[in-house]
This record gives C-alpha cells, sequence and structure tokens, in this order.
C-alpha cells in the first residue's frame, strides 16, 4: 500500500532431479487439472542482454527441481470460487490500515485524509502527452472502490471479463487463495525456469523475436506509453487468458497480461549475494527485502510484466526482469498463478 500512496536460502535435492534447460523426462507424471508439468533442470539466471537491470545481474548457476505449474494466470470466475467458498476479503476491498502502512514510509510521514485511506486500489489513466516515465504517480490512480470486482473502479465490473486474470490482487490474497487450492506460490527462480518454456537462454519466453514482431505473441503495450497504446495485441488492458501462444511447457501469459506474484522477498542485491557452492539449488531467496528506492518498506519479487509493459518502459516481458512491491499493496495490472510440488500431487 506505500506505492498507493506515493505511488538466499535452498533446499537440497538430489541432482539427478535436475536436467539440463531444454531436455525432457522419459515419462513426466500426469498433472492436475489445469497445471503444467515443469521438468527439473539447470540454467543460468538473471540478465541475457543490454536491457538487463542491475538488480538482474550477476547472472548465477541456479538448479531447479521438477514442479507443477497453473497453466494460467488465476482467472476472475476462479477467484471468485474461492471468494464464495471461504468468505475471504481482499486488501483492496478493506480501509487502510495507517499504523501498518507508516511504517512501510520515511518517518514523519503525516498521515493523509481518512477520505484517501478508504477501501481501494491504484488503476492506470493515461496521460494526454510524454512524462518524465520516473514519475509512476502521473499515470496511476488512486481510486476508491477499485478492487478485483470492480478493475476500473465503481461502474465497472467483470461482466465478459470472467476468463481474464483477477487483478487487483495484494500478495497476501494470492497466499491465501494458493493455501485454499492446495498450492504455493511460485519461487522467482521456478518462475524463471517455467517462463523459458525448454528454449535455451531466450530473451522472452517466445524465444528471441523481437518485441516488434510479437503483437501477437503477448499482450504488452505497442505505442507510446503511457498515452497511446496501439493495441496491435488486441487488447487495451488485460486480455483473456490463453489468448496467445503458449510456451514450451504449456503455459500462457509468461510475458504481459499481468505481473504475478512469487513467494521470494526482494533485494536489489540477491544475485550479488550469492557465495559458494558455484549452484544454488531451489534458491527461496533472501531472508530480508531491502529496495533502495523505499528502504522502509518490505517488498516481495512480481514477474512477467503486464499490458503497460512497452520497449520504452520496463520490458517486464523479459524472462529476466525483476520488479517488486510491498505485500499489501494491489493495482490493476497485478495477479498471480500457482505452483504444487510433485510430490504434493495426487499420485505424487
Amino acid at each position: 500500500m506505500c506505492a498507493a500512496l506515493a505511488l538466499e536460502g535452498c533446499r537440497d535435492h538430489p541432482a539427478a532431479d535436475r536436467m539440463e534447460a531444454g531436455s525432457t523426462p522419459a515419462k513426466a507424471p500426469v498433472a492436475p487439472e489445469g497445471m503444467a508439468y515443469i521438468p527439473g533442470g539447470q540454467f543460468l539466471m538473471g540478465g541475457k542482454s543490454a536491457q538487463a537491470q542491475e538488480d538482474e545481474l550477476p547472472r548465477r548457476s541456479v538448479g531447479v527441481s521438477a514442479f507443477f505449474m497453473d497453466r494460467t494466470e488465476v482467472t476472475n470466475l476462479q477467484f471468485q470460487a474461492f471468494t464464495e467458498a471461504t468468505g475471504y476479503v481482499t486488501i483492496a476491498e478493506q480501509p487502510v490500515d495507517w499504523e501498518a502502512l507508516k511504517t512501510q514510509l520515511p518517518p514523519g510521514t503525516p498521515k493523509p485524509p481518512d477520505s484517501l485511506l478508504a477501501a481501494g486500489s491504484l488503476v492506470f489513466q493515461p496521460t494526454d502527452g510524454p512524462v518524465d516515465l520516473r514519475d509512476l504517480s502521473q499515470w496511476w490512480a488512486w481510486t476508491l472502490g477499485a478492487d478485483w470486482k470492480h478493475p476500473e473502479g465503481p461502474g465497472s465490473s467483470l461482466e465478459g471479463r470472467w476468463d481474464h486474470p483477477v487483478v487487483h490482487i495484494a500478495r497476501e490474497d494470492a497466499q491465501a487463495y494458493a493455501r485454499w487450492a492446495g498450492k504455493r506460490l511460485p519461487t522467482e527462480a521456478e518462475w524463471e525456469w517455467a517462463a523459458m518454456g525448454g528454449l535455451k537462454d531466450p530473451k522472452y519466453p517466445w524465444g528471441n523475436d523481437p518485441v516488434t514482431a510479437a503483437a501477437d505473441r503477448a499482450n504488452f503495450w505497442q505505442g507510446v506509453f503511457p498515452f497511446r497504446n496501439d493495441t496491435l495485441d488486441g487488447y487495451y488492458r488485460t486480455a483473456p487468458v490463453g489468448s496467445y501462444p503458449a510456451n514450451g511447457y504449456g503455459l500462457f501469459d509468461m510475458a504481459g497480461n499481468v505481473w504475478e506474484w512469487c513467494a521470494d522477498k526482494y533485494r536489489a542485491d540477491t544475485y550479488q549475494m550469492q557465495t559458494a557452492p558455484s549452484e544454488v539449488i531451489n534458491p527461496l531467496g533472501p531472508d530480508t527485502s531491502f529496495d533502495p528506492a523505499e528502504p522502509q518498506a518490505e517488498k516481495y519479487v512480481i514477474r512477467g510484466g503486464s499490458y503497460l509493459c512497452s520497449e520504452s518502459y520496463c520490458t517486464g516481458y523479459r524472462v529476466s526482469r525483476r520488479m517488486r512491491s510491498t505485500p499489501d499493496s494491489g493495482f490493476g495490472h497485478t495477479g498471480f498463478r500457482c505452483v504444487k510440488n510433485v510430490e504434493d500431487a495426487p499420485g505424487g
């Protein structure tokens, strides 16, 4: 919610459980309904082009054990089934807890008016023309009454969007859904490995074809952000899940559509912290978070980019791109998908 107002441990698994990138198991286990089997493997994690950010470097060797992953981002219809079964109320549907929020802000930050602490979330609003891309507040509007059922605020609804990814989801909301579904959020390493789809070190989930030739591969911003979206991909905001080709593991929308929550805490220097052994197996991320831009706030990793990403801003559709947010923050472009350990699935 801090953004709303201002705007390595490891698990040991046998090396035999891992495979080289691009290989496939002799016989993959049957995946639970709606999920895909992701074989284990080892890869170089991190930035692989001139667009790589400092927090994507240096590249590091990582091993990941096999797991199952949702083929699509969790949809509005799926999330509704969860809320109807449990009575769960998302963070965006609750008034802002100022006592919790002020711990994420610089000391002495004044309390905003109570009217701004009512339930709401951040909604994208295009600008009238070019703006300073360092100032996110120019296109994110704190909107009272915006939540997963009202993506653009009061007056908007999910009519015609039940098969779109659910948005305005805080990490706490995603975790609650995952527990109810008997799943969990993916680690950052699992997410990046799965996004590669079995390809050899690709820049994007679809391979290395340039973004200028990929409007039919994913839902992202074509045009000049944040004021002109040419919608060559067919959608101004979210798209129905599965609207574009799956990657090599059968996963849809690993690039664009909505950002996806991961399990890991975010540190800008996570990759610099790795020491021996030379390969880390199933990394769980750092014990503490640190974002130099907001040092008081605890942040978690989000991956995959959204319908707002473009070559001029964020390039979140790159498989190695890392972003972050506080766990109680929801946006109109943030959702999630879940994973499950192979041994936890029926027959595993």
